[in-house]
This record gives structure tokens, sequence and C-alpha cells, in this order.
């Protein structure tokens, strides 16, 4: 046996090809988590069962379990088994993501599951699907950014949230490539590149169509790619023709020489590519959002040429892996449809259950959330790996919601703004601390080593839903050992988009990851897709038309701003790790809204104020950073807290027809100073009562 190292451990770098031995102060901090004095070593429980704001008690296990288990046979017997919903998280490995939804169709026979990545990558995936027919962030090794000669990057700020990646970013640009990037705030990356797009906050499709009419208009775009590779351009050409570049100029607020000098520069480069990122995708356009994007990649005819291409920048640790294999309401294992006979019949053979009993599609996470108490709606959930007080659009209702459970489980690693709504809490493995496979952004399956044990008395994932399957009669179809599980994974996948079947473990050590889809042990794994043919039934891409529309929630004399949110560099996701972090907290400021000095001026606010922005749905009150770098009409503010600086209680929860992705990045908000450098942040104010919320 080899010795347990001391707690805790040290990071190291390491030369892989990806990161290559570099990492952002967040995967540098790391290791302050796995002993952090808040971590939860204990499952805890309430000290009066039936009321939900009694103080908590720790627990054994047994009597958690128990307690679960309870809970969900008696909601299984009074509502149905469609009343017990799983919600999980784009952090956990794929053998925990598998097993994940595995648990909620086998063990629960629910078809309410579904997590997190929905308020991420969603959009992005369902376009690359429609398009492509497969989603994988990039189609193309992350080192190929290096060689492009051109890249236009729209609505992402990777020298704040993906600083290892910017390696490749800064070697294009020493070898002279063309960086422009569309982003309503002067961030970092931008100050970098060299040309920004400085839009609207809501208008970026208006821009990728007025771009293709440029295209068109000059003669740039690729007719014998069109001819050869392709399917629906003249729908989309007959749309691009009402984009000229005046009209966009308008909507858009981007001068048109910027956008001449855009198309001039991606179409004149002997490579291309094109990037979207959230600051795209989280709209309820965000699906044709990137699809327009997608529409000029193949009018440009950049996918499948050597360093080309469109691609979506993954934002969670697994988000790509995460999204895979089975915890999306409408998916099984491999990228599967939960409605496809054949789909259903493969799968539930390998789990060894008649495909008649797995359960249909589900709602997806705002749906599901939004339905909870009503008839048919979710009484008994589950949480894994998510935060979703902090991280979900329109945060008062959804804490209602949670509210009006009959019972809440939050599996976490500390006591986040959820579990602490939660009936039962249970502490789980941290990344160190347990064995599996992650996927990146550019489809490399990687391996996550156990490095020490967890802390006595905490539980990995696995053996959690092992257990809780055992006490709920279905163990005998699930494992706690991450290498059984994820041969089992690779059965499933088999022969789905997401192939991983010839993937091991050995061969992921042996060869620094593998790509998919890799349907055998002596398949190569596959680094660049659509060199050849695209995954559709005929081997082309799909144009597909789409339309600019105006936000959902336009600003008016009582709400006349542009809110818009997003990561910054000390942060992640709802912070609940971050923000314990010391070295992390050593470099960041309080939360800060962003406004330009001239609605500083305006509203008379200087430095470090207190400001208060209230929308429909909330308000929410931080301190001022007055910049140049953002437009004069628009507020940017970070979404990493709970409490009085959340951001999510002002966003606008309409969603995406497609994806069902919430409209993260724009709402109508009112400004107002409330405080002084030297006043104390303010407290949590009161979710607007049911009156105050029907003009939203």
């Amino acid at each position: 046996m080899r010795p347990t190292p001391p707690r805790p451990p040290m990071i190291e770098p390491a030369e892989f090809p990806t990161n290559r031995g570099g990492l952002c102060a967040k995967g540098w901090s790391a290791a302050e988590l796995l002993d952090h004095p808040d971590r939860l070593l204990t499952p805890l429980v309430r000290t009066d069962p039936a009321d939900r704001r009694s103080p908590f008690r720790p627990a054994t296990w047994d009597e958690a379990l128990t307690a679960i288990t309870d809970a969900i046979l008696t909601s299984q017997e009074r509502y149905g088994r469609p009343s017990v919903g799983v919600f999980g998280g784009g952090g956990l490995t794929n053998e925990k993501a598998y097993q994940l939804g595995k648990f909620a169709r086998v063990a629960l026979r629910t078809p309410h599951i579904d997590y997190n990545g929905r308020f991420c990558m969603s959009s992005a995936a369902t376009a690359g699907n429609r398009a492509f027919g497969v989603d994988r962030g990039l189609p193309f090794p992350l080192s190929d950014l290096a060689e492009a000669q051109a890249i236009l990057l729209v609505g992402a700020n990777p020298a704040e949230t993906m600083p290892p990646a910017m390696q490749y970013f800064d070697a294009g640009r020493a070898a002279g490539a063309t960086h422009i990037v569309v982003d309503p705030r002067r961030t970092a990356t931008a100050r970098g590149a060299t040309l920004h797009l400085q839009p609207t906050p809501g208008t970026d499709l208006a821009l990728a169509n007025g771009l293709l009419h440029i295209a068109l208009r000059e003669g740039y775009v690729d007719e014998a790619y069109i001819q050869e590779r392709t399917t629906g351009f003249e729908a989309v050409k007959q749309a691009a023709s009402a984009y000229w570049p005046d009209r966009v100029e308008r909507i858009t607020g981007v001068d048109e020489t910027q956008l001449r000098a855009t198309v001039r520069a991606l179409a004149t480069a002997g490579s291309a590519m094109i990037l979207t990122a959230r600051g795209a995708e989280q709209h309820s356009t965000g699906t044709d959002t990137a699809q327009a994007f997608i529409n000029l990649a193949l009018a440009l005819g950049l996918p499948g040429r050597a360093h080309s291409g469109y691609g979506t920048i993954t934002g969670q640790g697994n988000g790509q892996g995460g999204r895979e294999h089975g915890q999306k309401a409408d998916q099984l294992p491999g990228y599967r449809r939960i409605d496809d006979p054949a789909a259903r019949a493969h799968v539930a053979g390998v789990w060894g259950v008649d495909p008649d009993e797995l359960p249909g599609p589900g709602k997806s996470a705002v749906e599901m959330l939004n339905e909870i108490g009503t008839p048919g709606g979710v009484r008994t959930l589950l949480v894994f790996a998510s935060n979703i007080v902090v991280s979900a659009p329109d945060r008062n209702r959804i804490r209602e919601s949670l509210r009006a459970l009959d019972f809440l489980v939050v599996s976490d690693i500390f006591l986040s703004e959820t579990a602490a709504q939660a009936d039962v809490v249970l502490p789980t493995a941290q990344w160190a601390e347990e064995e599996g496979t992650m996927t990146n952004l550019e489809g490399r399956v990687l391996r996550r080593k156990l490095v020490m044990p967890p802390p006595d008395g905490v539980l990995d994932d696995l053996t959690l839903l092992a257990t809780l399957a055992g006490r709920l009669g279905r163990g005998e179809h699930f494992s706690a050992d991450p290498r059984t599980v994820f041969d089992e994974l690779r059965r499933a996948s088999a022969g789905g988009i997401a192939d991983y079947a010839g993937i091991t473990y050995e061969r992921i050590e042996k060869e620094d990851g593998v790509f998919w889809p890799c349907p055998t042990e002596g398949h190569p794994g596959t680094q660049r897709l659509f060199t050849e043919e695209f995954a559709t039934p005929d081997g082309r891409a799909r144009f597909i038309r789409v339309d600019h529309r105006d936000v959902p929630e336009p600003t008016d004399l009582e709400y006349p701003y542009v809110l818009t949110t997003g990561r910054i560099m000390q942060h992640y996701q709802s912070g609940n790790q971050t923000r314990r972090s010391k070295s992390l907290q050593m470099t960041a400021h309080d939360p800060r809204v962003e406004l330009h000095p001239d609605l500083a001026r305006q509203l008379g606010v200087a430095a470090n104020d207190l400001v208060e922005l209230r929308s429909r749905r909330g308000r929410a009150v931080f301190r001022a950073l007055v910049t140049d770098t953002i437009r004069p009409d628009t507020v940017f503010a970070p979404f990493h807290w709970g409490g009085a600086a959340s951001a999510n209680a002002l966003t606008d929860p309409t969603l995406d027809r497609y994806s069902r992705m919430p409209s993260f990045k724009v709402c109508a908000v009112a400004v107002a100073r409330v405080g002084g450098p030297s006043d104390p942040a303010a407290a949590s104010p009161p979710p607007l009562s049911s009156e105050s919320r029907k003009d939203g």
C-alpha cells in the first residue's frame, strides 16, 4: 500500500498537453478546501424534522439515509414516481453524472432529472446538434487556436475565466493572428485583441446576420463548400439580405466599419475560427444566436478546414462530459435521445431493465423547479453538486419553490445557500479524494486520480447512490466502483454520438487522454471532427434561418439600464467553494457592479459607494466600480454571491424555446446610490411579494 500523503496535499504543475503546466488562481488554491474548517464531515438533519427552520444537528448515515428513503417512498406512494426529482451538476465526474442519470431512471423511475449545465452550455449544445449532428465544445484540439490566423471570439473572457487557455491565444497573436472580441465590456481579453466590438447586450444575433450580409455582398462566401458540404443555404441567404450594415449598426451600436473589418479578417485569413461562449448564449434567443454564428462559419467554409471552424467554450469543470451521459431531462448516455425507441432498448439492455420501465423526457431545470408543489410537479428533490439558490435565475422565486418542497436533500462539500434550505444535507468527497474521468472542452477524456481517501465519515457520490438504490430495492443495478461504472458507461454509450466504447483507464493514462468518438480500443480517437463529413444523416451541415428578436425585457422609464452578468477571475460559479478560499479572498474585492463614468456622474455615484440594482423580480446591492470599460447604458455584476449581492435576484427567467436556457445576460434594471464607501453592505433584501411580480 502506498502511504497516504499529508493533508492537504501540495499542488504541483504537470506537463499535460492541454494546460501545459498552467493553472488559474482557483486551481492553485484548490487544495485549501480539502481540509477547510467549514467542510461538511457528517450528515445533517433538522432537530425538528417537521420544521425546516429548526437548526441542523449531526446524524449518522443510517439515520440520514432512512429519512431520505422514507421521504422518497412516501412521495411516490402519495403522488406517483414523477413526484421525486434529481438536480445534478456540471462538475461531477463522468461516472457520477452517468450514475445519477441511471439512478433517476432505474432506482427512482422518474422523468425529472436536469442539471446546472442547462444554465451554461445548453444553447450551444442545441445549435451544434441541429447544425452538425453533434455537440462537442471544440471540434478540434485547443492547441489549434494558436494556429488560426483569425479568431472571432463572441461573449467570452478567457483571460479571466480560463487563464491557462490564453497561452494559445497569446501564441497566435504573437505569430500575427488577428483576434476580434465581441463583448459589451472591454475585458482583459478584449484589451489584447486587434479589434473590439462593443454591442448592446442581446443583439449578437443581429450582429452575426449583419456579418453574413456583408460576406454575401462582398463576395466572401465559399460557394463550392456550401454546395458540397451543406444544406439550407438559400433560406439563410434570403434572411441575411435584410441585415444591411446601417440597420445592424442601429440595432447593435457597432460601427459599420468594424463590421466590414471583421468579415474581411475572417474571410481573407488562411485559417479562421468563430468561437462563442455564455455572453452570446445565455439568452432567450441563445440557440438561434449560436446558430447565426454557425451560419457565418459555414458560409465562409470554415468547419472541417485545418485550424478553422466553429466552437464554443465550455464553462464548467466537466461541462462537456457532464452533459453527455444522462443528466439532461431528454437524454440517455452517449447523447442518445430518451424518446428514441432504439436508444431506450440499447441502454435498457446495458442496465438490465425492460425498456418500458424507463420514463420519458422530463422538464428542463427551470421548468422543473417552477412546477415544484403543483399537480404533477416534484415534491421531493435530491440535489448534487449544485447551488440553485445562487445560480438559478429569479433567485427569489426559486427559493420560494424549494421551500414548497415536502423534502429536500443536498449533497455538497460545504453548507451552501441551497443546502441551508434542506431537510437533509450529505457530505461528499472532493476532487482529490475520488477516482473517475472528466471530459474537457476539446472532447478529450481525462483521468481524475484518487490522491487520498475522504475524511472518515464522508462518502463519495457513487457509494451514496449505490447505497440509496439498495434501500429502494434496486441495488443490483448499481456499483460504487468507478472503474466498473466507467466500463458500463462505455457499453451504454457504444454506437451513440458521444461514443466512449474504445476508451479505457489504461488508454487515458498512456495517451494523455483520448478524444471521443472512439468506438473501439483500436481506434485512435477523434481529435478533429468534420474533416470529411458531418454527423448528420446525409453527412452535410445544416444552415438554419434565424432572425433577430428584441430582448424579452426592454428598458423603460422605470428600469432604464441594461444589466449583464458574468464571472470574474477569483471566483467560480456560485462561489460556494471559492468564497471560502483565503488565497482568493486576498486578491478578490467585495462584489462590485461596473458603471461607466458618465452613468456614475448622472446618478451621483462615486467609487466604492453602495449601489442598489432593482429589477422586476428583486433587488441586489453592490460596491460601485466606476470604469470606462463598459457601455454607458449597461451595468455589469458578477453572479458568484448570494445574499444581498445576488445578481440572480435580478435576472430574467424567460427561457430559450429550444434549449430552455434562461435569459441571464440581459434584463432591465434601475440603479441608485444607497450608501457611501464607509457604509456596511445592506442586509439581504426580502423577496418581492406576488403582487409586485405581476409586471414581470
